[in-house]
C-alpha cells in the first residue's frame, strides 16, 4: 500500500532510515505479484493528488533484453500521478517554500523546465491554488506545453538559440520583475533531500523485502537531484553498490572535466562549451547543475557512461515492443546503460535503473518518428481479409 498524506517536510529532516514505518512496509510473496491482490483496493482514499507521489514500483526486465544470469529492475517513475520523477521534485520545492514562508496564498510560482518539472509544478500549483508560469525552450515537445496549459499554467517559450540557459535566465528575470517565487530546481537542496528521503529508501527497502542485494544502480541526470539524493542514501545503506551515471555522448559535460561558470546564486553563467543538442529531453541541459555538481563532490559515482547516438530511442522502442513498458527517451537511455552494465557485471548481479517518465510525452519527438498514424500495407491486408468496413487509403 502506498503511504498517503504524509507531508514531505515531516520526513525531510528526520532519519531517512525510518522513513517507512515497519508496519506499513510492503510485503512481497514473489517478484511478480503486486502488493495487494487485485480487487482488494488501493487503501484509504487520498485527500489530494500529492498523496500518490512516490513509492513507485520496480519491474523485472525479461531475458529478451536482460543479459542471461543477471537481473535488471526498472524503477518506473511514470507511476507518479503526473507520470514522471519530477513529481517528487515539485512536491519537495513547494512544501519547503511553504514551510519557510516564501510561498503564501495568492502567490505566483515560476520555473524554467524542459517539461516534466513544469508539468509537476503546474500540478502542485493547481492543487494548492497558486498561479503558475513556466519558461521552456523552443525545441522541447509541444505536448508538454499543452499539458502544462491544461493544468492552468502560463507557458513562455524561449528561442532555441538561448538553449537551457536562456529559459533559466528568462525565469529569473520574470521572477525579479514581478516578485514571483522561483523554484530554482537546479540549485535547491530540497531537490536532492527528497530523493534521499524517498527514492533511495524505496529501492533499498523493496530489494530487502525479497532478500536481494543491490549490486548496481544506474541513472542519468537532469538537475542531478536523483543521482545526488538517492545515490547518497544508497551508498550509505549499501556501500558495495556501484553507482553508474550516464550522460549523452553528444553532450558529455561531466566527461569533459570543464566546470560550469556560475553566478553568485549558483545558477549557470553561460552555456557549457562541451554541450551540443541531443534528443534526450530532460537530461543534461547546456550547463552542469549545482545540485549535480554537489553530488559529484560526494564521490559516490563509480562509473560514467556515455549514451551513443540512437541508442536511447532504440532501447525505449525495444522496452515497449518486448516488455510492454512505455517510457520516454531518457528511460531508454538509462536502460541502455543498465543493459551494458549487466553485460560486464558478474553473473548473479542485480541492477536497478531509473525510468524517469512516460513515452506518451514524446509523440512529436524522434521516439515516435517511425511510428505511422495510418494503416500500413500489412494492416490493410488484414482489413481486406474480410468484406466489411474497409477504410481504403485516399489518393490525391
Amino acid at each position: 500500500m502506498k503511504l498517503a498524506n504524509l507531508s514531505f517536510l515531516s520526513l525531510l529532516w528526520s532519519n531517512s532510515d525510518a522513513f517507512v514505518p515497519s508496519s506499513l512496509k510492503p510485503s512481497f510473496t514473489s517478484t511478480t505479484t503486486s502488493i495487494a491482490a487485485r480487487g482488494d483496493g488501493y487503501g484509504p482514499p487520498l485527500s489530494d493528488v500529492t498523496g500518490a507521489i512516490g513509492n513507485t514500483p520496480m519491474i523485472a526486465i525479461s531475458d529478451r533484453l536482460c543479459p542471461t544470469g543477471r537481473t535488471i529492475y526498472a524503477k518506473a517513475e511514470y507511476f507518479n500521478p503526473l507520470s514522471s520523477v519530477k513529481d517528487r521534485l515539485a512536491l519537495a520545492i513547494i512544501e519547503a517554500a511553504e514551510k519557510d514562508g516564501k510561498l503564501k496564498p495568492g502567490d505566483t510560482v515560476i520555473e524554467a523546465t524542459s517539461g516534466n518539472t513544469g508539468i509537476a509544478v503546474a500540478m502542485m500549483c493547481a492543487q494548492r491554488g497558486y498561479d503558475c508560469v513556466i519558461t521552456m525552450a523552443e525545441p522541447f515537445s509541444v505536448e508538454r506545453r499543452k499539458l502544462m496549459r491544461m493544468l492552468g499554467a502560463k507557458v513562455i517559450v524561449t528561442p532555441k538559440a538561448g538553449k537551457g540557459t536562456g529559459m533559466v535566465e528568462k525565469a529569473a528575470e520574470l521572477a525579479k520583475e514581478h516578485g514571483w517565487f522561483l523554484c530554482r530546481q537546479f540549485e535547491t537542496d530540497a531537490n536532492w533531500k527528497f530523493h534521499e528521503a524517498t527514492t533511495g529508501p524505496e529501492i533499498v527497502n523493496d530489494l530487502k523485502s525479497i532478500d536481494t542485494k543491490l549490486d548496481y544502480w544506474v541513472t542519468g541526470y537532469g538537475t542531478g537531484g536523483t543521482f545526488h539524493g538517492a545515490g547518497k542514501y544508497i551508498k550509505k545503506a549499501s556501500p558495495d553498490t556501484k553507482i553508474v551515471l550516464a550522460e549523452p555522448g553528444a553532450a558529455a559535460l561531466l566527461t569533459s572535466g570543464t566546470p560550469t561558470e556560475r553566478k553568485e546564486d549558483g545558477s549557470p553563467d553561460g552555456s557549457h562549451p562541451a554541450f551540443s543538442p541531443h534528443p534526450i529531453q530532460g537530461w543534461t541541459p547546456d550547463f552542469i547543475p549545482l545540485v549535480l555538481e554537489q553530488g559529484m563532490g560526494l564521490e559516490i559515482m563509480d562509473e560514467l557512461v556515455q549514451i551513443p547516438d540512437g541508442a536511447a530511442v532504440e532501447t525505449s522502442q525495444k522496452l515497449a515492443k518486448n516488455e510492454g513498458i512505455l517510457t520516454g527517451i531518457s528511460g531508454g537511455a538509462t536502460m541502455w546503460a543498465a543493459i551494458e552494465t549487466a553485460k560486464k557485471a558478474p553473473e548473479g548481479s542485480t541492477i536497478v535503473c531509473m525510468l524517469p517518465d512516460t513515452g506518451e510525452r514524446y509523440l512529436s519527438t524522434p521516439l515516435f518518428a517511425s511510428i505511422d498514424a495510418d494503416m500500413n500495407e500489412e494492416e490493410l491486408e488484414i482489413a481486406r481479409s474480410t468484406p466489411s468496413h474497409i477504410l481504403e487509403p485516399t489518393t490525391t
